[in-house]
């Protein structure tokens, strides 16, 4: 990977179907994101696809799915298919797991493996859709092994789209996404790195507040177009957060083309839209400069 000719590091994408043409999500799930997002046509792409978008636009993406089968019923997209379709594409392809915490050890020693054997380089979690409270010391065995490999963590904050609409919101809890719940892991397991992902209405200022506080702690922007970012978090993402903020879209959710067209419009300081877009990223993910 070339740092030095890309024009941006994008820290959320999505891998939604595997090689065997299933989807990461129960339809139900997956047609309700769809609908709240206005995706519908552009839902699903291999991710080889997902590699040419990206290399079209001079892009890098760190891609991952979601192992939330303990609450879905659904197995994942395999982590290990991820991560070999990523080193196909590794100009502009980084990898990222997705573990079920429920799965306790088994969960830690598949972080530990997914290291070491695949070259994974962080993981994502979504509290809401896994049906846990990260907060609760049970599963701090996996951020602790997560840490020790000097890996991020990637953890959905605020609203979720998946359930929108249905009926009890697809018995998904938001609850489970306020960052506030991550500043008790960020305390208790200092050396793990955190990326909070999202705007994380309503709790916006809760997840300022813990990015301040916490050396750790990051916050991505995907999931938003940034014409609808609360003028606080762009008043912090131009000062006291520069260096702590990271360039996300959320594809194929919401395409970058209009995150950065929006971005564009924001009242940034010139210094500060290079470190959003790419060199806040490449430090935390070790991409280099060159």
């Amino acid at each position: 990977m070339n740092v030095g000719e890309l024009t941006a590091v994008d820290v959320h994408v999505h891998a939604e179907i595997g090689e065997d043409g299933r989807t990461a999500l129960p339809d139900e799930l997956l047609d309700a994101s769809s609908a709240h997002f206005a995706a519908h046509g552009r839902r699903s792409p291999s991710i080889d696809a997902t590699a040419a978008y990206y290399r079209e636009r001079r892009m890098a993406a760190v891609v991952f799915t979601v192992d939330a089968e303990h609450a879905t019923g659904r197995p994942p997209i395999p982590n290990e298919e991820v991560a070999a379709a990523c080193a196909r594409n590794a100009d502009v392809l980084i990898p990222f797991a997705s573990v079920d915490p429920w799965r306790g050890a088994a969960a830690v020693r598949a972080v530990r493996r997914l290291a070491a054997d695949h070259g994974v380089r962080g993981f994502k979690f979504h509290p809401s859709l896994q049906a846990f409270d990260p907060s609760e010391r049970r599963f701090y065995p996996v951020y602790e092994a997560i840490a020790e490999l000097g890996l991020p963590a990637v953890f959905h904050t605020g609203q979720t789209g998946i359930g929108a609409g249905l009926p009890g919101g697809g018995g998904i809890r938001l609850k489970y996404s306020d960052p506030m719940l991550l500043d008790g892991v960020a305390a208790d397991v200092p050396d793990l790195t955190i990326i909070l992902a999202h705007p994380s209405f309503p709790w916006q200022e809760e997840a300022l507040a813990v990015a301040v506080h916490k050396p750790s702690v990051h916050i991505d922007l995907s999931g938003w177009s940034p014409k609808y970012f609360p003028p606080l978090l762009v008043r912090y993402a131009d000062s006291l957060l520069k260096h702590k903020v990271l360039f996300g879209s959320d594809y194929p959710l919401l395409t970058p083309d209009r995150w950065l067209a929006d971005f564009a419009a924001l009242d940034l300081k010139d210094e500060v839209r290079p470190l959003i877009l790419k060199e806040n990223a490449a430090r935390l993910l070790g991409l280099g400069t060159g």
